[in-house]
């Protein structure tokens, strides 16, 4: 269905003609002025179609991936982004499947037309980083979506041309909106950080999430041996179903999670249940030590026991803190047994596209699990923000209904 070439705004769900941009458009907003929890600080607005710049694409978005960053730039914390990238709102959304709507004029690998995924990197492209070494290493990198102003949470997303990949034919609009920011992120911390090893066992924290899913998956594809952990049986099942070779339950472990300003008491409750935790990981990983790789996101909670846990010589890659920020943890259990402390953030180009083609191969699949109507982005945000979800999450924003798969279908 397609709108009159004088409208300046078509209703969601509707399209221009292929190639004519709106002057405005819908989006779902955040302001400063409504820092809080999802429901109150994402608000639907008409806002100005942004302007590209020479290596930009605009993208229309047909559907959008949700990831635990749009909770924090609603709640403006660590910090506001919007004190980051200065712009008066900020629309969300690290993940989107959409369609080249329109090229900057030095776009020369991409058409109006053509069916995408978008990763979530933006680099410069000029400094020595971006051209020869990583350019995960680029002094500007930034996440797009996040400390950008213009995400895929509005009917038009403004990118760099690099960011673009192919789309899978065979997949709906939803389904491909949902995996990029995850499935990338755990294959660099994987593959080319932990540089994880045919027969080496990974413990998997947050095992039926969107990252814990494509960390199973991936360390099957290396050959090394993941095991989960999850906080129900229902989530075990899921994490078995993509990949994991054994599951663990936090919750038969009370007393698990590290608080600060411990008392002597609370400290020794948590080292006997790591203690107990370490031995239910040998036993679901059919080994006689630790795990050589632990996959970490979570943070404060779970970093000294990851510490701990750790094989002699093994490796903690963290990419994230979704419970906390500042991390304590015994540091005679990393020197005296020799064990890395890794960080790791997004993936460049190059591994995006690697990861990218293991989706088009069928060797890797997305775990999406729940797709919310564009009204409900908020609700969406929410279901993350309090753990009501498992998987991947996804919104349609230009797609009328799911089950769509290509551009042809609405016009």
């Amino acid at each position: 269905m397609s709108a009159d070439r004088t409208v300046d705004l078509v209703p969601i769900g509707t399209l221009p003609p292929l190639g004519v941009v709106p002057k405005t458009m819908h989006a779902w907003t955040i302001r400063t002025d409504r820092h809080g929890e999802p429901l109150k600080s994402f608000r639907e607005e008409v806002v100005d179609t942004p302007v590209l710049g020479p290596n930009e694409v605009l993208v229309l978005s047909m559907a959008a991936g949700v990831n635990y960053n749009g909770v924090w730039a609603g709640l403006g914390k660590p910090v506001s982004v919007l004190d980051a990238h200065k712009h008066p709102f900020h629309i969300g959304g690290s993940d989107c499947a959409g369609v080249v709507w329109k090229v900057g004029n030095a776009v020369k690998r991409w058409k109006v037309g053509d069916e995408v995924v978008l990763h979530c990197n933006q680099t410069c492209g000029e400094c020595p980083s971006c051209n020869g070494y990583d350019p995960m290493g680029c002094d500007n990198q930034k996440i797009w979506g996040y400390e950008t102003p213009y995400g895929s949470f509005a009917q038009f997303t403004l990118v760099q041309a690099q960011q673009l990949m192919p789309k899978g034919k065979d997949m709906t609009w939803e389904e491909a909106a949902s995996y990029s920011l995850d499935l990338c992120t755990a294959y660099r911390m994987l593959v080319d950080r932990a540089k994880l090893r045919p027969g080496e066992t990974v413990l998997v924290w947050g095992g039926a999430g969107g990252l814990g899913t494509f960390a199973c998956q991936i360390a099957r594809l290396v050959g090394a041996v993941p095991v989960a952990v999850v906080s129900s049986a229902e989530k075990a099942a899921m994490a078995m179903r993509f990949g994991a070779a054994g599951t663990i339950n936090r919750k038969d472990f009370p007393g698990l999670a590290y608080t600060p300003n411990e008392t002597p008491e609370r400290k020794k409750q948590r080292l006997d249940a790591a203690k107990a935790f370490g031995k239910a990981f040998m036993k679901a990983a059919d080994t006689g030590r630790g795990p050589d790789v632990v996959f970490e996101h979570p943070g404060q909670e779970t970093f000294p026991t990851s510490v701990f846990m750790a094989a002699r010589l093994g490796r903690i890659v963290i990419c994230a803190a979704t419970s906390g920020f500042d991390l304590a943890f015994d540091v005679r259990h990393l020197w005296m047994r020799q064990k890395q402390i890794i960080g790791s953030h997004f993936a460049h180009a190059e591994e995006c596209w690697r990861a990218n083609d293991l989706i088009l191969k069928g060797q890797i699949k997305p775990c999406m699990t729940a797709v919310y109507a564009y009204a409900d982005i908020a609700r969406a945000h929410d279901d993350m923000l309090n753990n009501r979800h498992m998987g991947k999450l996804s919104c349609l924003v230009s797609a009328p209904r799911t089950g769509l798969k290509t551009l042809s279908e609405m016009l």
